[in-house]
């Protein structure tokens, strides 16, 4: 499941902020979805601390895990500007 948010900021890395956001937000929601919760929240095998520490730490891994979506999009993006000497051309048009 990791890799899912990964790809969500691969493909959105352009608009970094909102996908980082929307990376914090979601990753929880779908854990809530797909039932992870409901396993991780069993009173007999639960070390987490409740519903909102678990809530707190997805949200922080999807963060995370979008981010690396996303400096792996910029990273790409920087090569390819630099490869296509966009910078050169930018601050020649500024003279």
């Amino acid at each position: 499941m990791i890799p899912t948010m990964i790809l969500f900021g691969l493909v959105f890395g352009r608009w970094w902020k909102l996908a980082l956001l929307v990376g914090a937000i979601f990753w929880p929601l779908i854990l809530m979805w797909d039932g992870v919760y409901q396993q991780t929240l069993d009173p007999e095998v639960s070390t987490t601390g409740g519903p909102i520490g678990l809530t707190v730490g997805a949200a922080l891994l999807g963060f995370l895990n979008t981010g690396i979506g996303v400096a792996l999009h910029q990273g790409v993006l920087a090569l390819l500007r630099r490869a296509n000497g966009y910078a050169d051309r930018m601050s020649a048009a500024d003279r």
